[in-house]
This record gives C-alpha cells, structure tokens and sequence, in this order.
C-alpha cells in the first residue's frame, strides 16, 4: 500500500536563523527543496522555482542580472544547486525579437543554450520563458492538488476572482511554452496587485521579492484553496459509495494473483514493473458512484496525464461477488478494447510530425473496492505514476465537488504527449540496463553469496525482493543494498522456505511489490559434517529440508508464476561442488547437494516448452562473508582435513588447481550469466566456479 498523503495542515517550516546563512542561489534552493518535500504541494519531479539574482559577469567583470530556474528534469525535494539552469536575463528579453509567433515557438527552445551564464551545463527546461518574463524577482510554478482542482472547473475563472478576490489572475489553457511566458509577462506587468496567476487545467504561480515571501505566499494561497473547497465541497464525494470495500488482506490477496497475469499480458514488448495502491482516496474513487464517468473524462494537468496516460483502464470486477476468475477472464477483451482506444485516439489527432505511436497498453488500473495497480518501466515509474493518478482524484473530488470537473481536450492532451520536445527528451534517456524491468527472488538472500548477487543483479537494473530467515541479518542486508538502486527496487521478507506456506507468502510478497517474478536464485543454505555413524536423522532431515525441500517449494511456487505471466524466465540454484565431488565426513550434505542438481535438470526439462531455463552454479569454498563458514562448519572440515580453523581459507586456495580464493562475488558475477539473456541459450547446464577442482569437472 502507498503512503496516504500529509493531513496536517501546510505552515512555513522557513527557519530565518537557517535562511540568515545562506546566500541568493541558496536560498532557491533551501525553498525549492521545502516545496518539493511536501506532496501536497507538488509532485516528484514536477513544479519549478527560479529567482533572478545580481551576479558578476566572469567576462566583463560587471553586475548583470541572473535567472536562476529549476533545470530540465531533476526534483524540487532533492535538487541540488547543479540542478539549477543560469541564463543572463538581458539575452533572454532579447530572445523576444527572435520570436515568429505561436506555429514557431517551439524553435525558441533552441535559443536558450545560447543565454547560458558562466558555462552552466544544465539544460534549460521548456518552462524557462514561463519564469523569465513574469516581472517579479522570485517565482514559483506548484501543482498542488487544491488549485488544479480550481483550474479544472468548468467556471475556473469565476471561481477564481471568486475564492482569491482579486489577489490571483487567471489565464485560459495554453500548453506551457514560449507564448505562455510571454502572456504571463503581461499580466504579472499590467496587474502589479496580484500575487499569483492560475492557469487554466494546468496549476498555480505565485511570486515575490524575496525567497521567503514567494515561499509563504504559495503557502498562503495553497491553504486557501484547500479551506475553501473544504468548506464547499458537496457530501456525498463522487456520488457517494456504490461499491463494498474489500477488507485490506482480501484486496492484497486479490491484486498478488491478477498482478503476474495482468503483467504477463502488457510485457511482450518491454518488461513492465508494477504498483499497488489501496490508500483511502484511491479506496474512496474506485468505489464510487462517479468512478466511470469520470475515469473516461480524463486527467487535466498535463504533468499528471504524461505519466498516467490521459486516462485509465477501469476493471469489470464486482466486490459484492468476488470471481477472480471472471476478472482474469475479461483482461483480453479490456486491453483490446483499450489499445483500440488508444490507437484511434492517436489517429484522431497525430499531425504530420508527430512520432510514431507509443506503447498502447494502460498505464493504471482500477480496480472498484480493490485499488488501484499501476506498471511502467520501472518501479519508481510505476509508483509515481500511481502517486499522480491520486493527486488527479484529488483535483476531480474538488472540482466535481463545487462545480463540474472538466478534462483537457484531447487534441490538447494529445500535443502535449506526443509533443516533439518531449519526444527529444525520451530519446535522450539512457539505454536500459541489461536486466531492466525484471525481478527477481534471491533466498539466502542475506548470506555473503546472497548478498552478493542481489547486487549484481540490482546494478544491472533488476528489482530484487530478498528473503532469509534470519531477521536482523535480512533487516541489514535490506539497508545496505538500499543503498545500491534505492528503496523501489528492493524488497524483503523473513520466511522459512522448508514451510510450504511461508514459501506461498515470499511469492505473493513478491507479486503485490513488483508484479510477478522472472528470475530465482536459490541460494538458501546449511552445512555439517559428522561421520557417516555419528550422522543423525535430524542432521539428516535438516539438510534434505532446507537444500531440497526448500528449493523444490521455491522452484514451484515461481515456476508457477512464471508460467502465468507467459514471458519465460531463468532460475539459478547456488549448488556446491560436493554435489559432483562426495567428501568424507559429509554424507547429509553432499546428498542433499546431489539432489539439488538433479532437481534443476528436472525442473529444466519442464520449463523449456514455456521459455523457463534452470541451471546451477557450483562453489567451492566461499569463505569470505559466508555465515555458514562463520559457525560450526569451518572447525569441522578444518578438523577433517587436519589443519586450524584460521587456515582454512589458505588451505582451499592451495587446493585449488589455479590457486585462488573464491569470493562471493565470483558467485554472483556466475548467476548473473545464467539469469541474464546472455546465456539464452544454456539450460539444465553446470557452471564450476571453484578456482579448479579435476574431481568436478563435469565431462
């Protein structure tokens, strides 16, 4: 479930004894990162700040004045002072004469590199001209929720003047640009009363002489808005509730087994990553009398709809009679009918220049007395694009609730999408990272190997969810790796993979975080040694649950999974080398490894009609990082070979054929291979990585 926003009321949190030590740039940057923390105010990555500050020009030695505005993309909450874009002001009011009406004006973007200040490297946004040319020293561009709600009323303007009496202008839908700037220069010159300007189904800007007064007065209006459509809005909120709520557990349960199936339909061509949502406002449109009529109406503020897709996917699913199977049933038909839609609307409205189409399929998906589930690219994509989905509920309960919302025209929505200056930007994004979009389950997860691998995999773009049974090891595990992709795409759960059920939660955790699974690493482990007639039928028991049983149970639960999502998959089991080569002293633990190797061929054989390879890598003597060499297990094949625990390690490498010491990187650098589509072709094979060892050669 997503975090429900803020409900405490908005104040300053502006610390004048912080702002006393700080210079111009940073105290845009003190307030930016104020703004940008709060959700309520604007979204990640959205909104933009600028101040224009007196500086020394390094050429002429002169004073010259100095736009300072949020560069192109970046995130008000985390933006640092190289986030910012510096253009001399006198070349941008030059710029005016450069300019050839609104057919041409998206070649003005072109100019801006050329009033660049001091070399700055960061691009100018497209929203630099709407900053530059409002004639007040500090501005600033939110989206929050309350004023957009204002904006997309059917009577914007009336509501306006009425709500703000004279302290806000007002200006109709234009799509933001250099046009726009200009329009916001004449109003912000001919009108010097005013505070701040809504922008029709687009936001708010607000202004001031200093820093701090532009921080407060967005405050001040914001605050406004929202007391004001509090107060007003009509009860019952979208038509009242139409539709039971399911209990929370129901809905999770629900949205774990329609995610890997729904996933698997929309993933051909690019691997989606998915997010689930069942917050109160998402609980409170989804089961609403209003939820379709208002889905189909589409969201208004293009930073929402570029995320979201213009509009939804509502699901046939009725909670007053659950049928998942019936919900399962209608997906084809509902993303048929939806790329259909998707595809004449782009027909209806592509110019001559427009780019090709784009990915058909929904963005978000909801689901009534369940939530929503949104799937993008990426995790973080996918929640934020949830995020803004819910500031759009938010702008439509205001506005439905004291007027008539009103969506943005669709050729209107449609220049934006497939606006060629955003195009550009798309094409600049990196190139994926190898495993990008996929997931994947690593159990043992926070041994030294498991650890290991999770990073590997999660350096070349994979979600890991990572699950042991040890608590604080796996607490710990999740803390460090954090610190390796951030905390979308990582994932944990303590569990005990001998236990059937436990086995069931990691693969429905897994689902409900990320969507599904594409890629297991088995990799939970144990190891003792006892001389065959002192080998209990405990220790016995102990190693053939944990590296058979346990492996059989994770095997199938997401051999299961991956066979609903219909896109293949690759599983990794971390076997040993005493799976090929028997050790004295060892009989539990070698058979049990043995065993391990004939399952993954086993599981092989089966999982190729579906596109699902299986394969094993085989160490030998992991030491560094490993818990299991940290415990009983090093004293006792230090004993059997006659040597001391600290010599352990040396002694292996010596043994080995090539003379090195395996670490766990090795390992992970290994099942990297077999998972990724490097190894496309490799199934039911055997990696050694054992520093070479003759008696595992495996021909």
């Amino acid at each position: 479930m997503s975090e429900t926003k803020q409900r405490e009321p908005i104040t300053s949190r502006w610390d004048e004894a912080v702002a006393a030590t700080l210079s111009e740039p940073e105290l845009l940057l003190y307030r930016s990162n104020l703004l940008g923390s709060d959700l309520r105010i604007t979204n990640f990555g959205g909104g933009n700040t600028s101040a224009k500050i007196d500086m020394i020009d390094p050429l002429s030695g002169e004073q010259v004045e100095v736009l300072w505005v949020k560069g192109s993309g970046g995130d008000l909450g985390s933006i640092k002072l190289d986030g910012f874009s510096t253009l001399y002001m006198s070349k941008l009011h030059a710029l005016k004469g450069r300019y050839r009406g609104l057919e041409h004006e998206d070649e003005m973007v072109g100019y801006l590199p050329h009033c660049t200040f001091n070399l700055n490297p960061r691009a100018a946004s497209i929203d630099t001209p709407l900053h530059a040319y409002i004639a007040r020293r500090h501005v600033d561009h939110m989206h929050p929720d309350a004023c957009i709600a204002i904006a997309a009323c059917k009577n914007s303007k009336e509501l306006t003047a009425k709500i703000f009496e004279g302290e806000l202008g007002w200006l109709p839908w234009q799509r933001p640009g250099y046009d726009l700037g200009l329009k916001l220069e004449a109003v912000s010159q001919a009108n010097p009363q005013l505070k701040g300007i809504i922008l029709e189904g687009h936001g708010l800007f607000t202004w001031g002489d200093t820093s701090q007064s532009c921080y407060e007065t967005t405050l001040a209006i914001i605050k406004r808005a929202e007391d004001w459509l509090a107060q007003n809005v009509q009860q019952p909120v979208f038509g009242g509730q139409a539709s039971p709520i399911l209990p929370a557990s129901e809905r999770a349960a629900l949205a774990a087994r329609l995610m890997p199936l729904l996933r698997g339909k929309i993933s051909k061509d690019e691997y989606k990553l998915g997010h689930f949502d069942d917050s109160d406002a998402v609980l409170e449109f989804v089961s609403s009398a209003h939820l379709a009529p208002l889905a189909a109406l589409g969201t208004s503020c293009p930073d929402h709809f570029l995320r979201t897709k213009i509009r939804p996917l509502v699901l046939d699913f009725d909670p007053s009679a659950p049928d998942f199977e019936r919900l399962a049933a209608s997906l084809d038909q509902a993303l048929v009918d939806y790329r259909a839609d998707y595809t004449a609307y782009y027909e209806r409205c592509k110019r001559a220049t427009s780019p090709k189409v784009r990915d058909a399929n929904p963005i978000i998906y909801l689901i009534p007395g369940v939530g929503m589930l949104s799937f993008a690219k990426d995790k973080a994509t996918a929640r934020i694009a949830g995020e803004f989905y819910v500031n759009a509920i938010n702008v439509m309960r205001g506005a439905n609730g004291v007027d008539t919302y009103v969506g943005l025209p669709e050729q209107e929505a449609f220049d934006i999408e497939y606006w060629l200056l955003e195009e550009a930007k798309l094409q600049r994004m990196p190139k994926p990272k190898s495993l990008a979009g996929r997931i994947a389950l690593v159990t043992g997860g926070a041994g030294g190997i498991g650890q290991a691998v999770a990073r590997q995999l999660l350096q070349e773009g994979a979600c890991v969810m990572l699950t042991d049974i040890d608590p604080e090891a796996l607490e710990q595990a999740g803390k460090d790796l954090v610190k390796v992709a951030g905390k979308d795409s990582i994932g944990t759960v303590r569990a005990n993979i001998t236990s059937e059920e436990e086995v069931a939660g990691i693969l429905e955790a897994a689902s409900l975080r990320f969507g599904g699974v594409d890629l297991l690493i088995s990799n939970a482990g144990i190891a003792s040694a006892a001389p065959l007639d002192e080998t209990t039928l405990d220790i016995w028991k102990r190693n053939q649950d944990i590296l058979v049983t346990g492996y059989f149970l994770a095997s199938r639960a997401a051999f299961r999974i991956m066979k609903q999502q219909g896109l293949g998959g690759s599983m990794v089991f971390v076997g040993s080398k005493n799976g090929l080569v028997a050790s004295a002293g060892a009989s539990a633990y070698c058979t049990a490894k043995a065993a391990e190797l004939h399952l993954a061929r086993c599981v092989a054989l089966e999982g190729a009609e579906h596109g699902i390879r299986v394969n094993v890598v085989n160490p030998d003597a992991v030491i560094r990082g490993s818990r299991i060499w940290d415990g009983k297990w090093k004293e006792e094949r230090a004993a059997s070979n006659k040597i001391e625990a600290d010599d352990v390690e040396e002694f292996y490498r010596k043994r080995s054929m090539l003379k090195l010491s395996v670490l766990p990187e090795d390992i992970a650098e290994a099942v990297y291979f077999f998972a990724s589509d490097k190894s496309g072709k490799s199934t039911g094979n055997i990696l050694n990585v054992d520093a070479g060892n003759a008696a595992a050669f495996t021909r």
